[in-house]
C-alpha cells in the first residue's frame, strides 16, 4: 500500500452513497484530504458519527478513522470543493420506468462542480465515476461544466470517465486493489493527470491502466456487468435442465466447463438469480440505450427473462413438495442480495417472500445484516428471527436464499428444530448427498431428482 506522507491532491467526492463513501474513505486512508458532498443531512450526521447508513465489511472502522483524523470532512455545501484539484462524481444514476437512464442527480452535481470551477483558481480534473450511458460525458456533463464555469475543458479544467468496479461485500478491497483502471477522455492532459494520480495512489500495486475515449470507458462498465449477468443466466438455464435429468447436477457441469480457460469458473454458480443495485439496472439501461441506436439487444432481454423466472423457482419447489402453502411456516435464510452487504435492492428474497405470502404461507426470515432494511419493505407482514436456529425452528420448509457463512447448519439441526425437515438449497451451499442420506426432504437448484 502506498502511504504518501504529503500528498499533493485535495479530492472532492459528490454523492456519498455506497460508491462515493467507499471511494472517499479509501482516499482518506491513503492520506489524502477528502471533502465529501451530499445534500442528505441525515446521511452526513451518520457519517460524522462514524456510522454509515449501509453495511460494508470494514467501512465502519474506515469511516471512523477518516473522520477522527480530519482527512475526511463532509458537508451539504455544493461549492465546498473550490480548492480541490480532483472532483469525483459518484451520484446515483437510477433507471426510469422505461429502463432508460435518469441523469437528474448527475446534472445537478455537475452544475455544482461547474460553479465551483468558476470560482476556483485551481486546475480541477472532474472524474465521472457514476455509471452512465455512452455519450454522457461528451454530450451532457461537458456542456454543463463549460456553461456553469465559463471555462473550457482541456484548457482550464479536465474531464475524465473513470468507471468503478466495486463488488458489494468486497468493495474496500476492490477500491484499494483494483484489477484494472479505465480512464476515458478526449483530453490527453486529463488522462495523463489521472494516470499519474493512480500510480501515486496504488504504487507497486497499480494494475493495468486502459487509456481510451469517454465512450469506450462508459461502455466498458455496461459490457462488463452485462457479460457477468449473461454467465449467471446461462448456468441457471443449464440448472433448469439438470433438475429434469435424474443423476445430473449443475455443480459438476459448472466445474467441467469452468476448467476450460476460455470460460473460467467465476459466475458459474447456479442459484436463484442475480440482484442488487448494479446488474438489474445496468442491463435495463443498456437494453434501452441500444434501442435508441436502432438495435434490439435480445441477448440481454433473454437474460433478464431467465433471471425473472429463476426468482420464483424456490416458491415453485416449495409448492410442488408441500402442496398448498396456506398456513405453512417457511423459513427464509438470507435477505440481502449477496453475503457481505445489507443491500436489498432487487434482492431475490423480495419476490420469493411476496410469492410465499400470496400463497398463504407464514414467513419468518433471518439475515446477519439486512433485517433493518427488510422491516422497511415488509413491516409486520413477516416475522424476523434473531438467529438461524430460531428461524428454522418449527418451520415446514427452509429456503437458503443468500449464501452467508452463518448458514453452515448441519443436517441434524434441521432435523431437530424443524416441524417438517424440508430444505431448498437456493445457493448450493450444502452437500446434497449428506442431507438426503440424513432423511431431510432436500431439493437444490440444478440438482436432478
Amino acid at each position: 500500500m502506498n502511504t504518501t506522507s504529503t500528498p499533493r491532491h485535495v479530492i472532492s467526492v459528490f454523492g456519498l452513497g455506497r460508491v462515493g463513501l467507499i471511494t472517499a474513505v479509501c482516499f482518506a486512508r491513503r492520506g489524502y484530504k477528502v471533502i465529501g458532498i451530499d445534500p442528505d443531512n441525515h446521511k452526513l450526521d451518520r457519517i460524522r458519527s462514524g456510522e454509515p447508513l449501509f453495511f460494508e465489511p470494514g467501512l465502519h472502522d474506515y469511516t471512523k478513522a477518516a473522520i477522527s483524523n480530519g482527512l475526511l470532512t463532509v458537508t451539504n455545501d455544493p461549492l465546498a470543493n473550490t480548492g480541490s484539484d480532483l472532483s469525483y462524481l459518484t451520484v446515483g444514476t437510477p433507471s426510469n420506468l422505461d429502463g432508460s437512464i435518469n441523469l437528474d442527480y448527475l446534472k445537478n452535481a455537475t452544475a455544482s462542480v461547474g460553479k465551483s470551477i468558476r470560482k476556483s483558481s485551481t486546475y480541477q480534473t472532474v472524474v465521472i465515476k457514476s455509471t452512465v450511458t455512452p455519450g454522457t460525458a461528451r454530450n451532457v456533463v461537458r456542456p454543463i461544466l463549460e456553461s456553469e464555469s465559463g471555462k473550457s475543458v482541456g484548457l482550464e479544467f479536465g474531464l475524465c470517465s473513470n468507471p468503478e468496479f466495486l463488488r458489494e461485500g468486497s468493495a474496500i478491497h476492490d477500491a484499494e486493489f483494483p484489477d484494472r483502471i479505465v480512464i476515458g477522455s478526449n483530453d490527453m492532459k486529463s488522462i495523463d493527470n489521472m494516470e499519474t494520480f493512480y500510480k501515486e495512489l496504488h504504487g507497486e500495486h497499480t494494475p493495468t491502466v486502459i487509456r481510451t475515449s469517454h465512450e469506450n470507458a462508459e461502455l466498458i462498465k455496461y459490457a462488463n456487468n452485462a457479460f457477468l449477468a449473461l454467465k449467471v443466466s446461462f448456468i441457471n438455464s443449464i440448472a433448469n435442465i439438470t433438475e429434469r435429468v435424474p443423476g445430473a447436477d449443475v455443480k459438476t457441469i459448472a466445474t467441467g466447463i469452468g476448467l476450460d480457460n476460455r470460460i473460467g469458473p467465476k459466475f458459474l454458480n447456479a442459484g436463484l438469480g442475480w440482484g442488487g443495485s448494479c446488474l438489474p439496472k445496468d442491463l435495463k439501461e443498456l437494453s434501452s440505450y441500444s434501442k435508441t441506436l436502432g438495435y434490439d439487444f435480445t441477448l440481454i432481454e433473454a437474460a433478464i427473462r431467465v433471471n425473472d423466472y429463476q426468482k420464483q423457482r424456490a416458491v415453485e419447489i416449495a409448492q410442488m413438495k408441500l402442496g398448498s402453502l396456506i398456513g405453512k411456516r417457511i423459513a427464509i435464510l438470507g435477505l440481502s442480495f449477496k453475503p457481505g452487504t445489507d443491500d436489498m435492492r432487487d434482492a431475490v428474497s423480495v419476490p420469493i417472500i411476496e410469492g410465499l405470502l400470496a400463497r398463504g404461507a407464514t414467513v419468518v426470515a433471518f439475515d446477519p445484516a439486512a433485517v433493518r432494511n427488510a422491516r422497511g419493505i415488509f413491516g409486520n407482514k413477516i416475522a424476523y428471527a434473531t438467529d438461524p436456529m430460531n428461524c428454522i425452528s418449527g418451520a415446514d420448509c427452509a429456503i437458503i436464499v443468500t449464501e452467508w457463512p452463518e448458514f453452515d447448519i448441519s443436517p441434524s439441526m434441521f432435523l431437530k428444530l424443524m416441524r417438517y425437515p424440508m430444505v431448498i438449497d437456493g445457493r448450493r451451499v450444502y452437500e446434497a448427498e449428506l442431507f438426503i442420506r440424513s432423511g431431510i426432504d432436500f431439493s437444490a437448484i440444478g440438482l436432478g431428482t
